[in-house]
């Protein structure tokens, strides 16, 4: 049985005239303990589909059915403590502690008069933990980092207790040290808790390497799939078909394209292999691997760890990427 499955979703916002559909024609599925990433366009509607998932806004038609019941039918209540929804815009709240904002997430539990019961503590404790944000309990939520604030909200996220999170742009103003380290939190949560998990971001390297499922929008529809599944099916692409992008898929990223720059061969393995390409693209050649052409690099790495350079008849050895690189670029001029 599907966790959530969204049928024939229409999105946008309504018009006395004509309504504005940002997507339409919109079928996913989603079971437990996914981790799921929302890639799209600045604009394309990424944060209209999260906040209609979690029923913060009405569709313009279809269905979202949460275990086989519809979101619409809930009671806000119970709603609250199946999916919970972490925004993208700063909280200011002045003066309370990061354990009394993360206690905020318990109100669905709570009687009339909000007192937090031992499992209530237990739950805010046992989610300050888990974000390794337990020393920071009794500090300010305002005076907090940008890096410390997003593990407190993800630690609301958790406190609050659902099948569901639903996040969007969790790594939105962060570092990119902080972006790395609340994506590997997120999907430790994701396996060991059993969380399904889905959030929006523009960041598609760690959409591919972090992702169980990616939901990719294009042209008022969402693709889904494995990210394995869409790099072999050449996905990304023919989304970028038009635009001088193209998805190297032995590294899993866009680089641009060098259809008319000069052609080099290069001949190696391991990690000085992966690096010197990258190398030789970012210096605007056109890098085919393991072929020979009339112009050649070859890696050595047997005893000492050597670039050989083929130049028609003539033979150069070099002891440093950056020599080869120097030698490259001067042949262009000569």
């Amino acid at each position: 049985m599907k966790m959530l499955s969204i049928e024939n979703l229409k999105i946008g916002y309504r018009a006395k005239s004509n309504d504005n559909i940002l997507l339409e024609n919109i079928n996913l599925s989603v079971d437990a303990g996914e981790f799921i990433s929302l890639v799209g366009k600045n604009g394309i509607g990424k944060s209209t589909l999260l906040r209609t998932l979690v029923g913060l806004q009405d569709a313009l038609s279809g269905e979202i059915l949460l275990n086989q019941k519809s979101v619409t039918s809930y009671t806000i209540q119970e709603l609250s403590k199946k999916i919970c929804y972490v925004s993208t815009e700063h909280v200011q709240i002045p003066n309370l502690t990061v354990f009394d904002f993360v206690s905020y997430a318990r109100a669905p539990y709570n009687n009339w008069f909000g007192k937090l019961s031992n499992d209530d503590k237990k739950a805010i404790t046992e989610s300050l933990e888990l974000t390794n944000s337990q020393a920071i309990a009794h500090r300010i939520y305002d005076e907090l980092s940008d890096g410390e604030k997003q593990r407190v909200l993800i630690s609301r996220a958790l406190a609050q207790d659902t099948e569901i999170i639903v996040l969007d742009e969790p790594t939105a103003f962060l570092d990119l040290a902080n972006k790395y380290e609340i994506f590997h939190l997120l999907s430790q949560l994701s396996r060991q808790k059993n969380k399904t998990i889905i959030f929006s971001t523009h960041d598609l390297n760690i959409a591919i390497n972090e992702s169980d499922k990616i939901w990719l929008i294009h042209d008022k529809n969402i693709i889904e799939g494995m990210p394995e599944e869409l790099v072999l099916n050449n996905v990304f692409n023919k989304l970028f078909d038009s635009s001088n992008l193209v998805f190297e898929k032995e590294v899993g990223e866009f680089i641009r394209s060098r259809k008319n720059e000069q052609i080099i061969g290069l001949q190696g393995n391991g990690i000085e292999f992966i690096w010197t390409k990258k190398a030789l693209l970012r210096n605007n050649f056109q890098v085919e691997c393991n072929k020979t052409h009339e112009l050649n690099v070859i890696i050595d790495n047997k005893e000492k760890l050597n670039w050989i350079l083929i130049l028609k008849n003539d033979k150069f050895v070099f002891a440093s990427l950056k020599e080869l690189l120097n030698k490259l670029n001067n042949c262009r001029h000569e």
